[in-house]
């Protein structure tokens, strides 16, 4: 696929997304949102894509947030529809029934903290910044941050991180425990890579389950949640991944996934 904003690529079975506009230091308007989701809706039925990277071009940004400029005379209504159609492409991205890693390789500000939030892992640049600081500018975090990040760091973290609209590094971020890892900037890829190639290598319809079960069950009552879990486990037993699994296992060599 073809796009403005984006640059999309596939290696074996990892697709790498690079938001491209680093004039703008990759800053979300309407097109980078509308693109996301089109991407999303493309490669979520794609039974070669096992893992998917989310990166920043240019070496200051991941996603330096919004654009600013294009919400400068934005109507109520016009405000809510740019709002929505940020939901709607992260939920997709969330949605995915793969992993999503995002490689935070510079400024991960706003609309960029909210994307990042809506992947599944968190590689962070030690060079990185996360941030909300909508409230600077008279707004809110409207991309999902005020219901992704206190899922994430718990409700009184996130009122502190939204409500001061303060940056904060990727060691910090790691600490508050939505930063899975921080790399040096030179490594940040070549890390990202190596993990997705990791999980890659797993059965795609066990990580798939997995997903669901983690992203799911964290809403649902324990006992709700230890029942889908089962439910889930046993239709694993249906599947030739699972026989490829045990039978790689007993047989004392490397599985050979399908996705099936």
């Amino acid at each position: 696929m073809e796009f403005e904003t984006l640059i999309y690529q596939q290696n074996n079975h990892v697709g790498v997304v690079t938001i491209n506009r680093p004039q703008a230091l990759n800053a979300l308007n309407e097109k980078v949102l509308q693109e996301l989701a089109l991407l999303a809706g493309h490669i979520k039925s794609d039974k070669n894509i096992r893992v998917l990277i989310i990166t920043g071009s240019g070496e200051k940004a991941f996603v330096a947030g919004a654009d600013i400029k294009a919400m400068q005379k934005m109507t109520p209504q016009q405000a809510e529809e740019f709002s929505i159609t940020a939901q709607t492409a992260f939920n997709a991205i969330e949605s995915l029934p793969f992993a999503v890693i995002a490689a935070v390789n510079g400024f991960a500000l706003g609309g960029g903290c909210e994307l990042a939030l809506s992947c599944d892992i968190i590689l962070a640049s030690e060079k990185a910044k996360f941030g909300l600081p909508e409230v600077s500018l008279g707004l809110l975090p409207c991309f999902g941050g005020t219901q992704r990040l206190p899922r994430a760091v718990g409700l009184y973290k996130a009122r502190e991180m939204v409500f001061s609209g303060e940056f904060y590094s990727a060691r910090q971020c790691r600490e508050f425990g939505f930063v899975n890892q921080v790399i040096a900037p030179e490594d940040l890829l070549n890390e990202a890579q190596k993990l997705a190639e990791t999980i890659a290598s797993r059965g795609p319809v066990a990580v798939a389950k997995a997903k669901q079960s983690l992203n799911t069950g964290f809403e649902l009552h324990i006992n709700d949640g230890l029942k889908q879990e089962a439910a889930l486990f046993g239709e694993l037993f249906s599947t030739e991944d699972h026989h490829e699994g045990i039978s790689a296992f007993i047989e004392k060599r490397e599985p050979h996934f399908k996705g099936e």
